[in-house]
This record gives structure tokens, C-alpha cells and sequence, in this order.
């Protein structure tokens, strides 16, 4: 599900993350070549971001366990 960024915070390693809407967390990090993220970097980039939509897989997980019916035996 798609969720918007409100906030941003750094874990115990300086790691960037962004914290959604949902109240979820996800990681932003810049790590090249895997993740290639520089607005990460500075705060006036990480400020352009809020609103901006990421898709949470927390979200996505507790979507499907709730809309799981389970089998009839």
C-alpha cells in the first residue's frame, strides 16, 4: 500500500529512514550502486520528500493476513 512520507529519523547506524503515515517505518538508504537515494543526503532534499508516496510492505503483510480466509477442512 502506498503511504506518505511524514517524517524522516536516522537508526542506531546514521541509516536514514522514513517514517509513513501508517506509523510504519522504511529504510531510504543511499548505499551505490544498490540503492541510489542522494536526496537522503541533505536535509532540504529529505524535506522535498515529505508527502511523497512509498510503498509499505508492513502494510501490504498485515493486508493480506486480514483478507486471508482460511481453508475449510
Amino acid at each position: 500500500m502506498q503511504q506518505a512520507i511524514i517524517d524522516f529519523a536516522q537508526d542506531h547506524e546514521q541509516d536514514w529512514y522514513a517514517i509513513l503515515s501508517c506509523g510504519h517505518t522504511q529504510h531510504v538508504r543511499h548505499n551505490p550502486p544498490w540503492q541510489n537515494r542522494p536526496w537522503v543526503l541533505t536535509q532540504t532534499s529529505r524535506a522535498e520528500k515529505l508527502g511523497m508516496s512509498l510503498s509499505c510492505k508492513k502494510c501490504d503483510e498485515d493486508f493480506e493476513l486480514t483478507t486471508t480466509k482460511p481453508i475449510d477442512d
